[in-house]
């Protein structure tokens, strides 16, 4: 550039504007012009930085300070996570991952899951590693052995990842060509990941990282040392097929939990603890409500005391039903195979089915309701002014779930849902998306869940109907939430094929998580099972089909209150709500009456006129989480009162039966769906 000439960039804009703003941009400009491998880093907080390419997102961190560039695991480039060591050698916006970061709590699981392997590999060379994710909490990992591990194992392989962890050694990610990472696998014997490599199209190159002499397949990113890995646990061993196949060999599956603080970690285990404690199946016994047998894998056998309380679950929805418009219905369990063929159940879940056949013809036992329910409206000649027509039914379905999925009866073959299907015009579809979700979330409420939450799951890629339907139907669940006042989140392509859902989720008494109730509107089933209503034009037109459940399955949803409520169910729950205890034989007489006075206004009390020491009963119904314990002596028996215990051992003093009766219709007299 010669003396006296002014650069000209045409970058630079002419016209007014602030001096010294002007003289920022064309130092920049200038800087840029001469340095041309500068590139923009954007950061979160909106600054944007400029650094020569190329460099890694530690070096952009150091840049920043030293206390980011020692907290930091991970970056998100352009929005896709990588590691510190990933390379800028363009324009781009970027954030540094730390352990306040929910990404970076996902990053130290993801190389805790590594870490594991690791130890493994040094205290088990012979052992082959398979595949170790990410799981919500924590993490596991798959191994083939040639014995079983043991707990002992356990405490061995979570010492050695401690001391690995100490070492600090770089996580140094590594890109192979495919067909030599396969070649690599199987010479250091680890045919597992030999095999994992070789379904990849040999033109993708292979991610592998190291960490002192273990190598493992793995799509990234990872912490950058060993060291970053502080707070981790050792769950549980079981067992797990090959690729989830029964036919493959059965590895070992170690599970475990990794945190970015100790305190976190606590948290975790004392909420572990206290789930073990209120763990349904557990209580399911000890409160003999119910029992599984290997003569009838996934089924349910309900005790009196069970069944009661299934009862009340059940007649709680029926009032619901009544309450809100809806027709109880009941179709058959076994429908012929062509009727699910046309549903198109038969195509995408007949390996969930369960089929019979008789007198040449195949039948189907149900997993869900809504082709009976297609039936029941098909069955009449329907108008508009029908519309909406809402059907409900406590329908028994069976669905072949494998044998290592059942969950005592969270997760059977064999269950019940409150499943109700609204026939509905596409201009009524808001209208009733939004009364539904007020009557779940009373519903919830009455049960004792007041944290809900929302997901709305839009079109997915492969999909029917047209654009427009989808736009209407997706609209209305939204609103509806709108309306209702519920915040929600939207999972872009969850929606089912022939239309998007509602997933309303339960946060319980420990602060899990249960996907219960659901909203979907369907287009397609109705026309697939020619579903027609007469509209006022006097034209034929498929109705919309809502498909829509509040508690879901009920086997499922009683497990979730038995865990919520640590089987100390509120009294209008409660299979008993009060049993009347004798201190000596000479008040079993009066006793007696006392329950049967109760039992006929309606009330489920039970007696224990058995010849042992009143602390002894009284002890032993206290375990049983009884609501109410009425003990009578002589004292009570000749005033006519009864003196009363409340669960937990509050003493509410001797009164009247009626007194008793009136405070126990108070605190049962809940409310009915939407009557609040």
């Amino acid at each position: 550039m010669r003396a006296g000439r002014i650069p000209r960039f045409p970058e630079f804009p002419s016209g007014v504007g602030c001096p010294a703003c002007c003289a920022v941009a064309f130092a920049s400009l200038l800087r840029r012009r001469l340095e041309p491998n500068l590139i923009r880093i954007s950061l979160p907080d909106g600054s944007v930085r400029e650094y020569p390419a190329p460099l890694t997102v530690a070096e952009v961190a150091a840049s920043i300070g030293s206390g980011l560039a020692k907290a930091a695991l991970a970056g998100k480039v352009n929005g896709e996570l990588v590691d510190t060591s990933h390379r800028l050698d363009a324009d781009a916006s970027l954030a540094i991952v730390t352990d306040k970061d929910a990404d970076g709590l996902e990053v130290i699981r993801h190389s805790t899951a590594h870490l594991l392997a690791y130890a493994v590999k040094d205290l088990f060379p012979d052992a082959q590693v398979t595949i170790g994710p990410v799981i919500d909490d924590g993490f596991y990992y798959d191994f083939s052995y040639s014995r079983p591990f043991t707990p002992e194992d356990l405490q061995a392989i979570e010492a050695r990842m401690a001391e690995l962890a100490r070492k600090d050694e770089p996580v140094l990610r590594e890109v192979w060509n495919r067909d030599d990472a396969v070649a690599f696998f199987k010479s250091i014997g680890e045919h597992y990941k030999a095999e994992i490599i070789a379904s990849i199209p040999a033109t993708d190159d292979i991610r592998l990282y190291r960490e002192g002499a273990f190598v493992d397949l793995c799509r990234g990113p990872h912490v950058p040392s060993t060291g970053k890995l502080k707070v981790f646990k050792l769950m549980k061993l079981a067992g797990a097929y090959w690729r989830g196949d029964s036919r493959n060999e059965m590895l070992q599956r170690i599970y475990g939990t990794a945190w970015a603080k100790k305190e976190d970690q606590d948290a975790y285990l004392h909420m572990l603890e206290e789930a073990e404690k209120r763990d349904h199946r557990k209580l399911g016994r000890a409160l003999d409500l119910f029992h599984l047998q290997d003569d009838a894998p996934g089924m349910v056998f309900w005790h009196p005391k069970g069944w009661a309380l299934w009862q009340q679950v059940e007649q709680y929805m029926r009032r619901v039903y009544q309450d809100n418009g809806y027709q109880e219905i009941r179709c058959p369990q076994i429908l012929d195979r062509t009727l699910w063929e046309r549903s198109g159940h038969w195509e995408n879940y007949k390996d969930h089915m369960f089929s019979t056949a008789s007198e040449n013809r195949d039948y189907a036992v149900k997993p869900m309701n809504c082709p009976g329910h297609l039936q029941v409206f098909n069955s009449d000649l329907r108008s508009y002014r029908d519309l909406p027509l809402r059907y409900g039914e406590f329908g028994q379905c069976h669905r072949n779930e494998p044998s290592g999925a059942l969950h005592g009866i969270m997760r059977v073959r064999g269950f019940v849902q409150d499943d109700g299907h609204i026939f509905c015009t596409e201009d009524q579809i808001l209208d009733e998306c939004t009364a539904y979700t007020e009557l779940l979330h009373n519903v919830y409420r009455d049960f004792g869940f007041t944290d809900i939450l929302y997901k709305v799951a839009t079109r997915p890629e492969k999909r029917v109907g047209a654009d427009e339907l989808w736009d209407k139907a997706e609209y209305a669940l939204m609103e509806s939430l709108r309306r209702s006042g519920c915040e929600f989140v939207i999972a872009p392509g969850d929606g089912a094929f022939y239309g998007p859902k509602i997933e309303y989720t339960l946060r319980d008494a420990l602060g899990r998580h249960w996907q219960c109730g659901t909203m979907q509107v369907d287009f397609n089933m109705p026309q697939r099972l020619g579903a027609e209503y007469v509209a006022d034009d006097n034209s034929r037109r498929h109705p919309v089909m809502l498909h829509r459940a509040i508690v879901g399955s009920l086997e499922r949803f009683i497990g979730i209150l038995i865990e919520n409520h640590a089987g100390a169910f509120p009294a209008w729950l409660s299979p008993l709500q009060a049993v009347v205890l004798s201190i000596t034989e000479g008040q079993s007489e009066y006793a007696a009456s006392v329950a049967q006075t109760l039992k006929k206004q309606g009330f489920r009390v039970q007696t224990d006129l058995r010849n042992e020491k009143i602390s002894y009963k009284i002890r032993e119904h206290s375990l049983q989480k009884m609501p109410y314990l009425l003990v009578v002596g002589d004292k009570e028996r000749q005033a006519g009162q009864v003196a009363v215990r409340a669960r937990g051992g509050v003493d509410l003093g001797v009164m009247s039966l009626d007194a008793f009766a009136s405070r126990l219709t108070d605190e049962v007299a809940h409310p009915r769906g939407t009557s609040h």
